[in-house]
């Protein structure tokens, strides 16, 4: 009963089905329009009869995950895929197939503008949604065998997608950057890192939908941001169809003409207002770098509202650049900067720094740094890293030379004319740690690209600048990097030290000692001397080799030498040549002096060297050893000596050097000059008196007149050779010392105290040096000094007379000389002088007795003396004029020697006493006009001194 009753209900329900027209509709519905299962193949419907040649459209939903959907997406592979047709890149004719991810519960959707596929695949291509939800819409408008696709599917975690979310996903969250809310593929990166922003085209790795307009903003911590691929493909529209012959790949391309439909554009700033970087499409390994000139990039992301089902997008990584450095300075145009000493100095560093542009920048940027020192100044620049390589991100090619350049130029703007350096490109070699130095305060650095980069410039270089003080004491030398001449004409006196460019102390060239010479010069019609002066002497100890200073100039030791360059200086009437004396013959010849650094403890401001030309040129040389001068002395602000120098001797004081005679004299001022000079307020004269061997010299002062008692008005020092303190300082106060003047013997003349261990001159004459120092008005103080050489008459070794050389007759000869010793002066020394200073005028014998170890003459001795003197003045003609005067009581200008000399000579003398008398009007004369010219009134404090 059971068995026939079931077998009724089954015929009754199969003949139910089979009699239904609708039920067969819902039939092909449920093929079309369905909930597909995970792993579901899905084909579009068969061809029939009933829908061939018709409109169909199918719509395909995917059931709900369960548990947490948020952490689930589908990857939807499209096996076959022939829809329609695509015009122009945006429209889809007859067909198209529409995928929508997400819905109103999810955090992104497209499903308001899904956009539009349709075309041809001739490989499986695979879709990655963003969302755990999608709906797939299949419409043909005439559904034949000529249109189908056929896909599947499988859900999966959102972190397993590798190439999506990278690994340790968890660690970083927002690697994706964060959604903006309402949007589909707005997204905002910050503070990126390295591997922590992922920039993605969406549905990334797989095809990305259409009619997208996606927005990417982009930020790091610091600048510069960088915008780059690593390994993945770029694929924005490389493709329009499969099939090769008719679609040709497109090559990665730049500029929106050359991308009409889908395309990355990146903005240099936050948004779209700021510069656009480049538009780029095409398909392939994109070969750029971008990177902003600040922490900030905007991107932009637009496909067409239909294409193809076929490109995959892009994957960016984000850093930044570490290129970017604060120069201590002003930018004074987009890409132009102002490097001032000043600004340099306010930063408190001893070096600036700028690089080369590692940002992206447009074709024909130019670049430019003006480096700007204090007058005085100059600058250095140098490269501790540099190379040059191909340009690799151009923005429009260059096929020629020098597409990128970069040059120096010796000025303050660009100069043809001044160029120190050009880089190239395409020919150049770097140059690191060279010094490239500006000859004035201010170094124009210009760096040009005629092709443009995406990533900076392909001379890639770490610039290094600092400003030197130049300041030079006197001329500097072209060709030099240190000598200087310092001239009369253009200062008196002054001060200097080594130099303050210690640059000095690295450029010199490999293998030579640093040379500075300094040439004081003067002309004789200003000044005829040079006093030069050394404060201090400050040289290093070698760091690597210790090097002994015992001999000064052959030791390889840092040193100061000075010379006189001219060898026939000392002598003013000399005729040996004077042409300039080089250092080495100096040397040989033991003319000048060295100092090194074993004399540092010797020589400072509390007791300084002092060095007195004899002619009118002196030179100071310093030498360097160039082992390390650049580690002891390169940067090092203290200076390696210290001087003074002072021009000297004007045309008031006469000559100079007066060469060794019997007799002369000194006179001031010296009145000849007074036509052609102008007194200075201040003067200083320095005689030096050369001296015979063997020979006393007896100075005295034939007149003597200072304007006041105070010896800043005039002051005389006598030195004897080789005394740093004077013999005797005369001047208004005591001027009664002048008086009476002790003969000065060979003895205290002589070469024991010429020991001074600097001085490389051993030969050097003997003199007595006189320094003059006060007001330069020629009747503020006049003085003249004369000077005679006196003999002895010949003694025995025990001291007494040598009686036979007296009483063999003939008269006493100085065997290095011609003159005689004619005439025996007044006192108890035996002193004599020869017969033409008798009566010329100048008292030749001291009138004074010098006491001495020797009390009284021997009968013998004073009998030989009185008859030597009787037979010497027989022999010149003055004995009948004197009458029977006792002889040991006359001197040699005495009246009654001289009178009887001019009675002798009876009209042979008229005429040189008219001349001589005529001389003196007119020198009256001249007195008295320099009077009136150059004195002023005489004021209360001036007093009369003469002598």
């Amino acid at each position: 009963m059971y068995w026939k009753m079931s077998c009724f209900l089954l015929v009754c329900l199969f003949a139910t089905a089979l009699g239904n027209p609708a039920a067969k509709m819902d039939s092909k519905r449920d093929h079309c329009n369905k909930t597909v299962e995970i792993y579901e193949d899905v084909s579009s419907p068969p061809v029939t009869s009933d829908n061939f040649g018709r409109p169909l459209t199918c719509t395909y939903r995917f059931r709900a995950f369960r548990g947490s959907p948020k952490d689930w997406i589908l990857r939807i592979r499209f096996k076959k895929f022939k829809v329609g047709t695509l015009i122009n890149g945006t429209t889809c004719h007859k067909g198209y197939l529409q995928i929508v991810d997400g819905n109103a519960k999810t955090d992104v959707s497209n499903r308001k503008e899904p956009g539009l596929f349709c075309g041809e695949i001739e490989q499986p291509q695979t879709f990655i949604s963003e969302t755990n939800f999608v709906k797939i819409v299949f419409h043909a408008d005439n559904f034949t065998d000529q249109t189908y696709f056929s896909f599947d599917s499988r859900a999966e975690q959102q972190f397993e997608v590798y190439l999506r979310y990278g690994q340790h996903p968890e660690l970083y969250p927002n690697r994706r950057g964060e959604v903006v809310a309402g949007s589909y593929c707005e997204r905002v990166f910050r503070d990126c890192r390295l591997q922590t922003c992922y920039v993605q085209s969406a549905a990334y790795p797989g095809v990305y939908p259409r009619n997208l307009h996606c927005r990417y903003h982009l930020n790091t911590r610091l600048p510069y941001i960088k915008l780059y691929i690593e390994n993945e493909e770029f694929n924005i529209d490389g493709q329009r169809c499969e099939n090769i012959m008719t679609c040709p790949m497109r090559p990665i391309t730049s500029g929106s003409e050359n991308c009409p439909f889908d395309y990355i554009r990146i903005y240099d700033g936050k948004d779209e207002s700021a510069a656009v970087i480049g538009t780029f499409c095409g398909m392939g390994k994109f070969p750029y770098s971008i990177i902003g000139t600040s922490q900030d990039l905007f991107v932009e992301f637009v496909s067409s509202p239909a294409g193809p089902l076929l490109n995959t997008g892009f994957h960016f990584n984000v850093g930044n650049w570490p290129g970017h450095v604060e120069a201590p300075g002003s930018r004074v145009g987009t890409c132009d900067w102002q490097l001032t000493a000043e600004s340099l100095k306010k930063s408190g560093d001893t070096e600036g720094i700028f690089l080369s542009v590692a940002h992206w920048y447009p074709p024909h940027t130019s670049c430019t740094y003006l480096m700007q020192g204090f007058p005085g100044q100059v600058v250095r620049l140098y490269f501790p890293s540099f190379r040059i390589n191909r340009i690799e991100s151009p923005i429009v090619p260059w096929t020629g030379d020098c597409g990128e350049s970069l040059t120096l130029y010796d000025a303050p703007r660009p100069d043809d004319a001044r160029i120190i350096k050009t880089f190239c490109d395409t020919f150049s070699r770097p140059m690191e740690k060279h010094d490239f130095v500006s000859t004035g305060n201010a170094m124009f650095v210009r760096f040009e690209s005629k092709t443009g980069s995406y990533s900076g410039s392909s001379l890639y270089y770490w610039a290094h600048y600092d400003f030197f003080n130049n300041t030079r004491f006197g001329e500097p030398v072209p060709g030099t990097a240190c000598d200087e001449v310092i001239a009369s004409w253009k200062q008196r006196a002054g001060r200097l030290r080594s130099p303050l460019n210690t640059l000095v102390y690295k450029q010199a060239p490999p293998g030579e000692d640093v040379h500075c010479l300094y040439r004081f010069v003067t002309d004789k019609r200003i000044y005829a001397r040079v006093i030069l002066t050394i404060l201090s002497v400050n040289f290093k100890e070698h760091p690597y080799t210790p090097v002994s200073c015992q001999n000064c100039y052959e030791d390889r030791a840092d040193k100061l030498i000075i010379w006189e360059p001219s060898e026939g200086s000392k002598y003013a009437n000399s005729t040996v040549s004077t042409t300039p004396l080089p250092l080495h013959l100096a040397v040989q010849r033991s003319l000048g002096s060295c100092l090194c650094a074993k004399h540092a403890n010797t020589v400072s401001r509390t007791r300084p060297y002092r060095v007195v030309s004899s002619g009118e040129s002196l030179n100071l040389q310093l030498i360097v050893d160039s082992a390390h001068a650049a580690a002891s002395y390169f940067k090092n602000p203290s200076p390696l000596f210290e001087a003074r120098y002072e021009f000297v001797h004007g045309p008031l004081c006469g000559p100079a050097v007066l060469a060794a005679a019997s007799d002369g004299e000194i006179v001031y001022p010296h009145l000849e000059a007074l036509g052609y000079t102008e007194p200075p307020k201040r003067i200083q004269c320095i005689w030096d008196l050369e001296i015979e061997e063997k020979r006393d010299i007896w100075l005295h002062f034939d007149r003597i007149k200072f304007a006041s008692r105070h010896c800043e008005d005039g002051n005389i020092q006598i030195y004897l050779p080789g005394r740093v303190e004077p013999y005797l300082s005369v001047c208004g106060e005591n001027v009664s010392l002048a008086r009476e003047l002790p003969i000065l013997s060979a003895g205290e003349l002589g070469f024991e105290s010429l020991d001074d261990p600097l001085v490389m001159d051993k030969e050097k004459t003997r003199s007595i040096r006189i320094v003059f120092i006060g007001s330069a008005s020629p009747a503020r103080a006049t003085f003249k000094i004369a000077w005679t050489g006196l003999y002895h008459l010949p003694k025995n070794s025990d001291g007494t007379l040598m009686t036979s050389r007296l009483t063999d007759g003939g008269s006493i000869r100085n065997p290095d000389s011609r003159e005689g010793c004619d005439f025996i002066c007044p006192g108890e020394e035996g002193l004599c002088i020869p017969a033409r200073l008798i009566c010329n005028g100048v008292v030749n014998c001291p009138n004074v007795t010098v006491k001495s170890e020797r009390k009284f003459w021997t009968a013998e001795e004073k009998r030989a003396r009185e008859a030597y003197s009787e037979d010497s003045l027989r022999r010149l003609g003055y004995l009948d004029a004197l009458g029977g005067i006792p002889l040991g009581s006359l001197h040699d200008e005495a009246a009654e020697l001289c009178a009887g000399v001019i009675n002798v000579g009876g009209s042979e003398w008229m005429a040189p006493a008219l001349g001589a008398a005529l001389a003196v009007a007119l020198a009256a004369c001249a007195v008295g006009a320099a009077w009136r010219v150059c004195c002023r009134k005489r004021s209360p404090d001036e007093e009369s001194l003469d002598y």
